[in-house]
C-alpha cells in the first residue's frame, strides 16, 4: 500500500517561504543520510541501591567522553551524576551513580575528569553553589570548588584550558511576580585546569556581565555558554534578552548586543482548546536560552523566552551583532503539522525552543533544535555565511527535551528529556546512517489557508467504505472542538488530508469523541465517552450521528438501565455491521461500570431502526501491572458478526499490554439492558502490538487507541498522544500492520 513520497507532498512538509528544501527532495544534499532513533536509556535505570526508583529521576545535560563511548548526565531530582555506556549506542548499559551533594544542572568531560557545576542553593537572595570534579575511572569525587553564587552552565575552552561557567543567580518568580531586577545578579566565572582536568579553585575569575543590557542592567541572568576555537564566550542572558562576547584568556567582554524582537504572523496566540495558526505577535523579545557556535564569526540561539519573550524560533547571529537568519514561524508550523503542538502553550511560547547544538558530521555541518513543549528536534544543515540553513528532518524526543549532544565521530546524535511521569525520564540516542526517516509516521498537508492542518489527540478510526488506504479519525476531548480528519494511508508518513469540524446548529461543538464509524451514506457515527463525576458538571456517554459536512443529527444518550452504572471509562469505540434498516450500531466500553462483574466489560449494540438495545460482556485480561488497569480502546467490524477490539493496559514500556484481540457475535443474543444474564464473548489473540511499537526504539507508548481494515484488507492502527498535553511528548505511531490472517 505505501509508496514513496510524492513531489506534492514533499512540498507539503515546508511551511514558510524560504528557500528550505526538504531532505527528501535532495537526497544528495546530505552526505551522510538521516537520524533515527536506535535506544533510549531511561534514567531510573541508575537509581543506585537503596534509592526508591518510583522517585523522580530525570537527565537534563549530557557530555560524552573524548571517544564518544561514554555519557554523563545531570539528574537534578536524585542529586547525581549518571554515566551510561554507549559502546554499542543500540544497547546502552547503566554504568554507575555518583551523589554531588546538591543540583547538579551542567556537566563535562576534561583530561579523564567529569567536571559538574552543582547549586545548593537555599534562598533565591543567598545563591550557593560548588564545581565538582569527579574521576572518570573510578567514580569518585576528587575535588570540589566552590563558586560564588548558583550555577547554571558550564564550557570548556580549546584543550579544556579553563572550565567557563555561567553563575545565573536564577530569580525567585513567587516575589513580586517575578519581575527583575532581584540581586544578587549572575556573572561568568573562568577557572584554569591543569593537564589532569584539575581546577586551580584560588584562581577563580568573576567577569561582570552588569550594566550591559538595556533590560535590568544592574541584575544579569546568564544562561548558556558555550566557547568556539578561538577562545571567545558567547554568553546569553536569558531575561536579559542580551548577548555577550567574552575573550576567555583575558577574561574580558569583548562585545554585547540585544537580541532583538520579531514579528510572527500564522501563529497560535490564544488558549482556547483549538489549534488556529492565525494570529499576529509584535515586538517578541527573542530571550535565548542555549547558544552554540557554527564557526568563529556566527553563532545560533534557541529563543526559549522565560521571562517577556519568547519568539517560537531559533536565530543565527554574527559575531558583529548582526542577525544573520530567524527560524520565525516555522517551528510552530512543524509541530502543528507533526502533531506535536502544545495548544496549551498558545497564549505562551508556543513550541518553545530551549536547546540547539551543533556539530560536523563528515561534509555537513548540522544544527540540532529542541523544542521543549513540542518534545521534538528537528535537523537542520548549515549552508554557510550569507545563506539560510536547509531544513532537514524533525526526531521525536522524550517529554521536554533539555539536552543535546552532538557525537560526529561516532555519526550519533543524544538528547537528554527531563520531565519524569508515566513515561520516565530518558536518555535518547539517535544514529546517522542511509535509511529514510523512519519518523513522522503521520503528518499533515495544508489548510486552504496555507497553513498546516491542525491535528493531535487521535482516538478513533473507520476505514473509508470505498477507498482503499482512506482513513477517518475523530480527536477527543483535548480540543474544544471535535473534528474528523481525513488520512490518506497510500504516503508514507500517512497523510492528513482534510479536516472537517463538527458543528451544532452552525456552531462548532465539542464532543469526547473517542470512536468513529463511517455510514453508507457517508456521515459517521461518534461514540463520545462519559464523564459521571466531572467536576465541571457530569457527561453523558453518548452516540452522535454526524452527516458528511459534521453537523450534527442525532444525539443519542444511552438509557437509564446503562447509564445510572456509568463510571468516567465510558464509551470507547464504535463500529456497524449491515445497511438502512439493517444497520446496528455496536460500541465498546473501556472498563467495568457499576454492575458489571468484575473483569467483564460492556459490548453494546444499537439498532436505529428500533432504538432498541442490547448488551454483551467481554473478558478482560488480567495481567496489569501495580498501579495499572486494563481496557478496551477501539471496536471494529470485520464482518457481520465478527470484530476486532484493542484490549490494553494504560502502562508504557516493553512489559505492558497492547493487543488485537477478536470475537465472534455468531449464536450470540445480546441481552436486554438490566437483564441479570449477559451473554459472554469467546476472544482469540490477533496480534501482539509491543513488537510493533518497539520498533522506533523509544518508548512502547500506553494509548494505542484507533484500529481499521480498509477495503482491501489492510490494517492500520494508531496511538493516542493526548493533545501533547499532561507530559505527553506528542509522539505519534501510525501502524501498518498489513493483511492480518483469520479476521473474517
Amino acid at each position: 500500500m505505501s509508496r514513496s513520497r510524492s513531489p506534492i507532498q514533499v512540498a507539503l512538509v515546508l511551511a514558510c517561504a524560504q528557500a528550505l528544501m526538504p531532505v527528501w527532495a535532495q537526497p544528495a544534499a546530505t552526505t551522510g543520510g538521516y537520524f533515527n532513533r536506535v535506544a533510549t536509556f531511561e534514567a531510573y535505570r541508575n537509581v543506585p541501591e537503596g534509592r526508591a526508583v518510583s522517585k523522580k529521576s530525570v537527565a537534563e545535560i549530557v557530555a560524552a567522553s573524548a571517544d564518544g563511548r561514554w555519557l554523563a548526565y545531570t539528574d537534578g531530582e536524585q542529586q547525581g551524576i549518571g554515566f551510561i555506556d554507549i559502546s554499542k549506542p543500540s544497547q546502552p548499559k547503566p554504568a554507575g551513580f555518583v551523589p554531588v551533594d546538591g543540583e547538579p544542572t551542567s556537566v563535562v568531560f576534561a583530561h579523564g575528569k567529569v567536571l559538574a557545576v552543582v547549586s545548593s542553593t537555599r534562598q533565591f537572595d543567598q545563591p550557593e553553589g560548588h564545581l565538582a570534579v569527579l574521576d572518570f575511572a573510578s567514580r569518585k569525587l576528587v575535588a570540589q570548588c566552590p563558586l560564588r553564587g548558583q550555577p547554571d552552565s558550564i564550557a570548556l575552552d580549546a584543550g579544556a584550558k579553563h572550565a567557563v561557567i555561567v553563575i545565573e543567580n536564577e530569580r525567585d518568580e513567587k516575589l513580586n511576580k517575578g519581575a527583575i531586577p532581584q540581586l544578587p545578579g549572575g556573572n561568568l566565572s573562568i577557572v584554569p585546569l591543569d593537564a589532569q582536568g584539575l581546577p586551580d579553585c584560588t584562581r577563580l575569575h568573576p567577569v561582570s556581565l552588569a550594566g550591559l543590557a538595556e533590560i535590568a542592567p544592574t541584575d544579569p541572568e546568564p544562561e548558556f555558554v558555550k566557547v568556539n576555537r578561538q577562545g571567545v564566550a558567547v554568553v546569553s542572558l536569558q531575561e536579559n534578552n542580551h548577548l555577550v562576547l567574552v575573550d576567555v584568556a583575558k577574561r574580558a567582554v569583548l562585545k554585547h548586543f540585544s537580541a532583538g524582537t520579531v514579528n510572527l504572523k500564522e501563529v497560535d496566540t490564544k488558549r482556547d482548546g483549538n489549534i488556529q495558526p492565525t494570529g499576529s505577535l509584535t515586538g517578541v523579545l527573542r530571550e535565548p536560552d542555549a547558544v552554540a557556535w557554527l564557526d568563529d564569526k556566527r553563532f545560533v540561539t534557541a529563543n526559549e523566552g522565560d521571562y517577556k519573550g519568547g519568539s517560537r524560533s531559533f536565530s543565527i547571529f554574527n559575531t558583529d551583532s548582526t542577525l544573520a537568519w530567524d527560524s520565525g514561524n516555522f517551528l510552530d508550523h512543524e509541530a502543528i503539522r507533526l502533531g506535536h503542538y502544545p495548544e496549551a502553550r498558545s497564549g505562551a511560547k508556543g513550541n518553545e525552543p530551549e536547546s540547539v547544538e551543533v556539530g560536523m558530521f563528515g561534509k555537513d555541518r548540522l544544527i540540532f533544535v529542541g523544542s521543549e513543549r513540542s518534545s521534538l528536534v528537528t535537523v537542520w544543515r548549515d549552508r554557510g555565511a550569507g545563506q539560510p540553513p536547509q531544513y532537514l528532518q524533525a526526531l521525536p524526543a522524550g517529554s521536554g527535551p533539555e539536552g543535546l549532544l552532538a557525537i560526529p565521530q561516532r555519526n550519533l546524535l543524544v538528547v537528554a528529556s527531563e520531565n519524569d511521569g508515566a513515561a520516565r525520564a530518558s536518555v535518547m540516542i539517535y544514529q546517522r546512517g542511509t535509511e529514510l526517516p523512519a519518523y513522522p509516521t503521520l503528518m499533515s498537508s495544508d489548510s486552504a489557508s496555507g497553513t498546516p492542518i491542525p491535528w493531535g489527540a487521535l482516538s478513533g478510526f473507520s476505514a473509508d467504505r470505498q477507498k482503499a488506504g482512506r482513513l477517518w479519525a475523530v480527536t477527543d476531548s483535548a480540543y474544544a472542538t471535535t473534528r474528523i480528519l481525513q488520512i490518506d494511508a497510500n504516503f508514507s508518513p500517512a497523510l492528513i488530508s482534510a479536516a472537517i469540524s463538527v458543528t451544532k446548529d452552525g456552531k462548532p461543538v465539542g464532543f469526547d469523541g473517542e470512536g468513529i464509524a463511517q455510514r453508507a451514506d457517508g456521515g459517521f457515527w461518534i461514540a463520545s465517552e462519559g464523564d459521571p463525576d466531572k467536576k465541571s458538571g457530569p457527561l453523558k456517554d453518548m452516540l452522535v450521528r454526524v452527516n458528511t459536512k459534521g453537523e450534527v443529527q442525532e444525539e443519542i444518550s444511552l438509557p437509564e438501565s446503562l447509564s445510572h452504572h456509568a463510571v468516567r471509562f465510558g464509551l470507547e469505540g464504535v463500529t456497524t455491521t449491515g445497511e438502512g434498516a439493517q444497520e446496528q450500531v455496536w460500541l465498546a466500553v473501556q472498563r467495568e461500570w457499576k454492575d458489571d462483574p468484575k473483569g467483564m466489560v460492556k459490548i453494546l449494540r444499537y439498532t436505529p431502526a428500533t432504538q432498541t438495545w442490547g448488551v454483551l460482556h467481554y473478558p478482560l485480561d488480567t495481567t496489569a501491572v501495580a498501579g495499572g488497569w486494563v481496557g478496551l480502546s477501539e471496536i471494529t467490524a470485520v464482518g457481520n458478526d465478527n470484530f476486532v477490539v484493542i484490549e490494553r493496559d494504560n502502562q508504557f514500556g516493553d512489559q505492558s499490554l497492547k493487543t488485537l484481540k477478536a470475537f465472534s457475535v455468531a449464536g450470540l443474543q445480546p441481552a436486554a439492558p438490566g437483564d441479570a444474564n449477559v451473554p459472554v464473548v469467546h476472544k482469540r489473540l490477533v496480534r501482539d502490538l509491543v513488537p510493533d511499537l518497539q520498533k522506533q526504539h523509544g518508548h512502547v507508548l500506553d494509548k494505542v487507541e484507533s484500529f481499521a481494515v480498509d477495503v482491501t484488507g489492510q490494517a492500520f492502527a494508531v496511538t493516542d498522544n493526548d493533545g501533547v498535553e499532561g507530559g505527553a511528548s506528542g509522539e505519534t505511531q501510525f501502524l501498518r500492520l498489513g493483511q492480518l490472517p483469520g479476521l473474517r
